[in-house]
């Protein structure tokens, strides 16, 4: 445990050390965030704020991961396989915030474009699981416990998808997404303590590290945000962590703020295309509170006890 808490450190030294260059490069360059017109008004004076933190907490913490992992003599595919996750979604949002600041707007890889990418992805570490004889049991409701690699194939590409997606989608607000999955990555390493994965436990302190340091500089007022390349990492190293801990549908509990922002989107569209009205203010659903009057530092507090509870719950019944 004390080995793995090296990670921490480790990630947090180097997040807080590189993130202020970076602050600076992009403020030089003029490069920041094209706020949408369709959000709330107020957030338009946040137009020019640099982004794409989340390379230096993904960075930092895929390194931290690399080197303590090797050092505690448990590196192993499970290792590769989290980190491909982590960087290889985290390079689809790289690559989504490089063109939104290169052409100055708020649209950067068209919605197909990201989705072949994300499922690809999917496929890459599906198969380098198989491969590696991975021992899962998915349960389904209906058919009940399956090994089925094509269920398991399929399943992973909706979770990895989905899930990283639904980050994504919670990164709105200053430090919001942020301690949001501080708490969640925090839920699974102590899931992977009890279990005795300590490569997880490293894995998921070495993201954490990152994310305390990065929250410095993203709690409201913000001064980074990060990216397309922070979020949708840290939604596929969630997504993989409970597949390779055989929690999967943990995260409904312990990511529920997730699946919340998630549904009320698919409520919204569904609604609308329908009736013509819509059910929520604005959405994703914080934006639905800030429409109401809820202050942003409101929003982030409420929002992080119901993930601070959800995951209460899970480790109560299931942990």
């Amino acid at each position: 445990m004390l080995q793995s808490t090296i990670a921490l450190i480790s990630s947090l030294v180097i997040t807080a050390i590189l993130l202020p260059w970076l602050i600076i490069y992009m403020h030089a360059n003029k490069e920041g965030q094209e706020i949408r017109d369709e959000g709330p008004k107020w957030h338009q004076k946040k137009s020019g704020t640099p982004t794409m933190g989340g390379t230096v907490f993904v960075l930092a913490a895929a390194l931290s991961t690399v080197w303590v992992t090797i050092w505690q003599g448990v590196m192993s595919k499970t290792v590769w396989i989290l980190l491909i996750s982590l960087l290889g979604y985290g390079i689809i949002g790289f690559l989504d915030d490089g063109l939104k600041l290169h052409f100055k707007r708020n649209l950067g890889l068209r919605a197909w474009q990201k989705l072949l990418l994300q499922i690809l992805i999917a496929v890459v570490i599906v198969l380098i699981a198989t491969s590696d004889g991975f021992g899962f049991k998915l349960w389904l409701p209906i058919l009940g416990v399956t090994t089925s690699i094509g269920l398991f194939t399929i399943f992973t590409i909706i979770w990895l998808v989905g899930y990283s997606n639904a980050v994504n989608l919670s990164d709105g607000i200053d430090g919001l997404a942020t301690g949001l999955t501080i708490i969640a990555y925090g839920t699974y390493a102590y899931l992977a303590y009890r279990q005795h994965q300590i490569a997880i436990l490293t894995y998921c302190l070495a993201i954490i590290g990152g994310l305390i340091a990065f929250f410095i500089f993203n709690h409201k007022p913000a001064k980074i945000f990060m990216g397309d390349a922070g979020s949708l990492a840290l939604g596929g190293g969630l997504a993989a962590v409970s597949l390779f801990l055989n929690r999967p549908w943990s995260l409904l509990l312990i990511g529920i703020v997730f699946v919340c922002e998630t549904a009320s989107v698919m409520m919204q569209v569904a609604s609308f295309q329908l009736t013509g009205k819509r059910i929520f203010k604005m959405t994703p659903i914080h934006h639905h509170f800030e429409m109401l009057g809820w202050s942003e530092w409101k929003v982030d507090f409420v929002f992080w006890l119901v993930g601070l509870i959800g995951s209460a719950i899970y480790l109560m019944i299931w942990g």
